[in-house]
């Protein structure tokens, strides 16, 4: 029976392999301090957070998330140590919530490794504090108890890690701070939450019990868009992926209903198959189901393969303990029993992952084809059927993405408009996975490539005049790869080339901003000048920081922050390497940004357990004359419109 913890109260724990689950429906950033018995922290390395989130016994969240998943084993910590702290705390300068008050209660419980509840506490009467110490796993008599701690501190991490004993406490706060700031600007942005009552249903697999499946180790969606665990607190609420701009007082469309399954075989997947107004939002939140599914089912799989070496690793370890049967016959058939057992649990396990990546395999195979163009591959047919469409749609395709458990299925990433944060296509080296295997000047012609790519699907998504895009390219280096938008006639003027092209073209942005922001705050829109272009503008700046100084610096920093907002959006090709001359004075500005590559890579996560995924862009397949096609016809309409 789960105990239900009270400020103060403590409760035995039965078990030192343990599981702490936060559920906090807004991003906190989770962690851990390590206590002597005067419950100080004798140092750095006696913390657990996101920019160092392994100790010995102690596994925290690399990233802020709603909801995280702490593993401890307590005997597996050093002999020193009296007390474990697990530690929650808002991010700092990233949005949001800036004190616990401003949010729900946040909820911890401690598992099992087999996910029963031990004890559970919910953190109330927070206001003004933005970090808190919520439970305390603490040493007494050789056997280990949890406290509900529940203290607050106004001050934040600083303030938190210095009352615990810590001497470089305001040092390590800024380190984590930045660590989170870095995990969330390479996010990938959660869906919009769902009302009550609306849910992706999943068509059961023959012979299975219910919809597709997750065994109970498997991180649901909550809400606020996190990982919680299945059954507890957060984690019973469906979640919503309709776009709030599209709701109408008429009743939706209902989804296409998939054939009866045939006996013995797994019921058809069809597109579509989602909530929605229309047929391009039950297809947006299609999409966003196979995402969330694909991230839990691999979650349930590594979870319990890890559970199985576990396992293992505790059974061989009470043989080798006892000498009488470290060795000998008796030893041996221990050790295969372990072995066996251990395979049997990660061969169940693959076999439940291996279903639910046919099912999603099948769903992509029918979803993918019925895409529009806005959701839809460059090699798709649809676009040979092309218009310019009337209405601007709800979310545009980046790429795709899949993980390591099955590479082939790949699930579209779409993004929602109006674009929420400006594109970072990362020309440079560092980081990549496989820059090995591409030079620097191929890396630079594929990241520009990428750029004109995402910049002609946002043209041919738009209506006709309604939306604009410049180009800065300084050295004249991307003419080759722009040679699609110069030809068809769609930028807005020619790329601006050296200093004086790079101020003027900013300038002109920044005036737009302002003015548009001035319009909109005294509320009065009708008195923005005439020769204001008012449609949505993409600013691709090509070759940073080539071409630019302070001046220019700072207003492409304040473009980043403030224009989209106002309909002014920022697409960036270049190497962070080359701009390290600036200093810290970047690191807003590649924070706000979303991070892609021209060439797969896995440093994208998701909003619920924060999985590696691999992003692949999506780039115009070669020889392919798709994009030309399509940006005639929309220079054409825009001619037609007297754009």
């Amino acid at each position: 029976m789960t105990a239900e913890l009270v400020r103060g109260q403590n409760h035995a724990l039965p078990q030192t392999r343990l599981e702490i689950r936060v559920s906090a429906g807004h991003p906190v950033v989770a962690g851990a301090t390590l206590g002597d018995e005067q419950g100080t922290v004798r140092g750095t390395e006696w913390v657990a957070h996101p920019a160092a989130p392994q100790l010995p016994g102690i596994d925290v969240s690399r990233q802020a998330a709603a909801d995280h998943r702490l593993a401890v084993d307590l005997g597996a910590v050093s002999e020193d140590v009296h007390r474990v702290n697990v530690l929650l705390a808002l991010p700092a300068g990233v949005g949001g919530p800036t004190r616990f008050g401003a949010m729900p209660a946040p909820f911890l419980a401690v598992t099992g490794l087999d996910g029963a509840e031990i004890a559970s506490y919910t953190i109330t009467d927070l206001d003004s504090e933005s970090a808190v110490v919520a439970l305390e796993l603490y040493r007494r008599q050789g056997a280990w108890k949890v406290r509900a701690v529940g203290q607050g501190y106004a001050g934040g991490l600083a303030s938190m890690l210095q009352d615990q004993g810590l001497p470089e406490a305001v040092e390590l706060a800024a380190r984590i701070n930045d660590a989170v700031a870095r995990g969330m600007a390479r996010s990938i942005a959660p869906p919009p939450p769902r009302p009550e009552g609306e849910g992706r249903v999943r068509t059961a697999t023959a012979g299975g019990s219910g919809p597709v499946a997750e065994p109970a180790a498997a991180p649901q969606q909550t809400p606020a868009g996190g990982s919680a665990a299945a059954g507890g607190p957060g984690s019973g609420g469906p979640v919503n992926y309709q776009h709030p701009g599209r709701r109408t007082s008429a009743p939706p469309t209902p989804p296409p209903v998939a054939p009866p399954a045939q006996p013995g075989r797994p019921a058809q997947p069809v597109a579509g198959d989602a909530s929605g107004w229309t047929m391009d939002e039950r297809l947006y939140n299609q999409v966003w189901g196979m995402f969330e599914d694909l991230a839990r089912t691999a979650a349930a799989y590594r979870s319990a393969v890890d559970f199985a070496d576990s396992r293992m690793e505790k059974e061989l370890d009470g043989v080798l303990s006892d000498p009488r049967t470290r060795v000998g016959p008796v030893a041996d058939s221990a050790r295969a029993a372990a072995r066996a057992k251990h395979t049997t649990l990660v061969e169940q396990a693959r076999a439940v992952l291996d279903r639910d990546l046919a099912q999603l395999a099948a769903e992509a195979e029918v979803v993918e084809p019925a895409l529009p163009p806005a959701f839809a591959r460059w090699d798709s047919p649809v676009w040979q059927a092309y218009q310019v469409p009337m209405e601007i749609p709800m979310a545009l395709r980046l790429g795709e993405v899949h993980l390591p458990e099955r590479r082939d299925l790949r699930i579209p990433m779409l993004v929602r408009l109006p674009l929420e944060r400006g594109l970072w296509i990362d020309s440079g080296r560092d980081g990549l996975s496989d820059a090995a295997l591409v030079d620097s000047g191929e890396l630079r012609r594929l990241a520009a490539e990428t750029a004109v790519a995402h910049a002609a699907r946002l043209l041919a998504v738009y209506p006709a005049g309604e939306f604009s895009v410049h180009v800065i390219d300084p050295a004249g280096s991307a003419a080759a790869s722009l040679a699609p938008l110069l030809s068809s006639g769609v930028l807005s003027g020619p790329p601006a080339a050296g200093a004086q092209g790079v101020s003027a073209t900013l300038a002109a942005l920044t005036r737009r901003v302002d003015l548009v922001q001035m319009a909109v705050r005294s509320g009065a829109a009708d008195a923005l000048p005439p020769d204001l272009d008012v449609a949505e503008q993409l600013l691709i700046v090509n070759d940073f920081p080539h071409g630019f100084d302070d001046r220019a610096v700072t207003q492409l920093r304040y473009l980043a922050d403030e224009g989209p907002s106002v309909g002014v959006h920022l697409m960036m090709v270049a190497d962070r390497q080359e701009a390290q001359a600036y200093g810290p004075v970047l690191d807003p500005l590649w924070r706000s940004l979303l991070r892609v590559t021209p060439v797969p890579d896995d440093h994208l996560a998701d909003p619920w357990v924060g999985h590696a995924w691999t992003y692949e862009p999506s780039l115009v397949p070669a020889g392919s004359r798709v994009v030309e096609q399509v940006l005639a016809q929309v220079a054409r309409a825009r001619q037609s419109h007297g754009r």
